[in-house]
């Protein structure tokens, strides 16, 4: 027989993501022939209970062997053997076409009995250790969870204690569990074979034994190959029973270890670290917030070193060499950490790419270690930066984030809408908090987040004043502001290439509708990222279908005396109606500023507050009817 590949017991304990991998390929095909079994059994069970449709019932069994062959199991060796066994069963099933009786007590008992005890106990056996063991897995993660949340400064020894002797007992049931589970994955690999074939020779011997014309038949043409198959499953009972025993013997040497390898950091004080690694796989900490949905980073280039979180012990930080913010990652233990930042350092020079790459690495050592020294902030910025750069020069520098999605079906009215191949800019402006650093040389930043002149001087004159909580999505140039359809395909467009892009990170902004401008102010310093006139918005829409997507086209005359149009897209807390309702009342305040009768007219048609000042839909959930609240919100002074 061909070996069969097995799962590893001296993997268990490592439980890397390579031995979580193969497991699941051990899964899929056991719960492949968990189905294959099942359909075999109702056909067995057909043949059984069908004395008046022997022929229809042996015809099924018949295709039902040779569909074995096209069952799409994840692990296929020695199947070979299998494969041709059944095939010539298939044949001899036919045959068996032309007898019309069954004895109901022999086929019970030698052919439906064996399958269905395979499936009653190795199937059902696997399944419920599958169970066990991931009841452990999740046991083991909370343990570690618990673990990676104890503080770094003033631990409490005698909590630090309880916490590791709890996931020393998670990581020691864990490891029991996938062994278990893993034995029987490996065993399941020969019983799948033999509990084929043992039914199959049953059948056969029983319709040898009742059927006179059987035994005519069979006595000359099947003693040997029945023989021969029988040698076959004997010999695959005798390799399971030396593996069985191999893997106990191993289940022993593996669970005698000492205790301190289910220890998390359990060499703290002076670990063996291997800094000549140039590949490393295993589980880290990802901080929330950096990264939505999953993540691949490049790591060629990259610059990683060591950060000090003030709630996470054995943290570091990946920069990409743009010198754009990382990703902050935790290790589970100071060995970890130190081996996962000299790696991803040996990477990051392609040492991989060299002749002899331990060799290369182990030169690189000295630099390796220093990029291991704490810093006391999450990243630095690029020393070439120049802190006198204003906003427009740094949206020039990030032209690299713009993104020309795929060309889109060529439909005339998109292309007179908006040009094929329009670059989408997904970041409108810098976040205020680099717009500050890049000001600091030449004006004075006051600590609370207000600038030295008011912040929004129009806004105590203006009579309107709405506040709405939105985040950006994208803008692009557009050919035309005629229709608002433009708004509806810029929408398209840009969803669409975050979709492609994998784009799921947005700037969260306030946008305050006045009756001169458009303004967004960052919501934690209140620094203006973006104003734009009221004047110069010459269209504004919600999406049809989904209500919190609003747009609106900006006109603004260039240098060279032409006008160039842009569409920006946001989404809102709420609907979108509620600011094209804004912006609309802005534009009608400018229309009849010049006439204070029509003026009164309509602010009399906003209602009043007591104290006198005009109430507008704001951002704010419906009231008990479904209605939008229009009691809340803010408020401009009559």
């Amino acid at each position: 027989m061909p070996a069969v590949d097995k799962l590893l017991l001296e993997e268990a304990l490592q439980d890397s993501p390579q031995t979580r991998s193969l497991l699941s390929v051990f899964e899929e095909d056991a719960g492949t022939l968990t189905d294959y079994t099942n359909q075999l059994l109702q056909a067995m069970q057909r043949v059984y209970g069908a004395q008046n449709e022997m022929c229809l019932a042996t015809q099924q069994l018949s295709k039902q062997l040779l569909a074995y062959e096209k069952q799409n199991f994840a692990l296929g060796k020695g199947d070979e053997e299998v494969i041709s066994t059944l095939h010539y069963f298939s044949k001899v099933v036919d045959e068996l076409n032309l007898l019309h009786t069954e004895l109901a007590k022999q086929l019970a008992d030698t052919m439906v009995l064996p399958i269905i005890q395979f499936r009653e106990k190795d199937l059902t056996e696997v399944s419920t250790l599958k169970d066990l063991f991931g009841l452990a897995s999740n046991e083991h993660d909370l343990s570690m969870a618990k673990y990676s949340r104890l503080p770094k400064k003033k631990e409490n020894e005698k909590v630090k204690t309880e916490v590791g002797k709890e996931v020393a007992a998670a990581r020691r049931k864990q490891h029991l569990s996938s062994l278990q589970y893993y034995c029987a994955l490996n065993a399941l690999q020969y019983r799948k074979q033999m509990a084929m074939m043992e039914p199959m020779i049953g059948f056969a011997h029983g319709q040898i034994n009742f059927f006179k014309k059987g035994a005519e038949m069979f006595s000359k043409r099947m003693d040997s190959f029945l023989s021969s198959v029988a040698d076959m499953v004997q010999s695959i009972q005798v390799e399971l029973e030396a593996e069985a025993e191999k893997m106990r013997v191993s289940q022993q040497e593996l669970l005698s270890v000492d205790e301190s390898v289910y220890t998390p950091d359990s060499d703290v004080a002076a670990p063996q670290i291997n800094r000549n690694l140039i590949q490393k796989a295993g589980y880290l900490n990802l901080r929330k917030g950096a990264v939505a949905g999953g993540l691949i980073q490049d790591l060629d280039n990259c610059s990683v070193m060591a950060v000090d979180c003030e709630d996470r012990r054995y943290c570091f930080q990946i920069t990409t060499p743009n010198g754009k913010s990382g990703i902050i990652l935790q290790a589970e233990s100071r060995k970890e950490n130190e081996e996962w930042i000299c790696a991803i350092n040996n990477i990051s020079r392609q040492i991989y790419l060299t002749d002899n790459p331990e060799a290369v690495a182990i030169k690189l050592n000295q630099t390796a270690l220093q990029a291991v020294t704490p810093i006391t902030s999450f990243g630095k910025k690029q020393e070439s930066s120049c802190p006198s750069q204003n906003l427009k020069n740094s949206e020039m520098e990030n032209e690299n984030d713009k993104i020309v999605p795929k060309a889109t079906a060529s439909l005339p009215e998109a292309e007179e809408l908006i040009a094929p191949g329009t670059p989408i800019q997904f970041d409108i402006v810098l976040p205020a908090t680099e717009f500050l650093d890049q000001n600091r040389g030449s004006r004075r930043t006051n600590p609370f987040g207000e600038t030295e002149d008011e912040s929004f001087p129009e806004a105590e004159d203006s009579l309107l004043q709405q506040m709405f909580i939105v985040r950006f999505l994208g803008s692009m140039a557009v050919k035309t502001d005629s229709t608002t359809e433009v708004i509806y395909e810029a929408m398209r467009q840009v969803l669409a290439a975050r979709a492609i892009h994998n784009i799921f990170r947005m700037t969260e902004s306030h946008l305050m509708v006045t009756s001169q401008s458009l303004r967004l102010i960052d919501p934690q310093t209140q620094v203006s990222r973006a104003n734009f006139e009221l004047t110069s918005v010459t269209q504004f829409a919600a999406h049809q279908e989904n209500k919190r997507l609003v747009g609106f086209v900006i006109r603004v005359p260039e240098s060279t005396g032409e006008e160039s149009l842009s569409t920006y897209i946001f989404e809102s807390n709420s609907e979108g109606e509620k600011i094209c309702y804004a912006i609309n009342l802005g534009k009608e305040i400018i229309e009849v500023q010049k006439d204070p009768e029509a003026l009164a007219q309509l602010m009399l048609s906003i209602p009043l507050t007591n104290d006198g000042k005009y109430v507008l839909l704001n951002d704010q959930p419906d009231d008990d009817d479904g209605n939008p609240n229009e009691h809340r919100g803010a408020e401009s002074e009559a």
